[in-house]
């Protein structure tokens, strides 16, 4: 689930809302660990673009 929500979130990274709600439900699907690698993953690769909704996200959804 890990990699399918990767691949999900680049396709999705055009549009802000859209990635946001990628993001919410890509979290509901994960386990701890891979909530942490997702995190970090999404900072590294969309951090200039998206970083408040990221965080927005993590702090409101996964508790990481």
């Amino acid at each position: 689930m890990f990699e399918l929500s990767k691949n999900i979130l680049q396709k999705v990274s055009f549009d802000k809302l859209l990635f946001r709600k990628e993001l919410t439900k890509a979290l509901t699907w994960l386990k701890t660990e891979e909530k942490m690698m997702l995190r970090i993953w999404c900072l590294s690769t969309f951090g200039h673009v998206y970083k408040d909704v990221i965080m927005d996200v993590f702090k409101s959804v996964a508790k990481v």
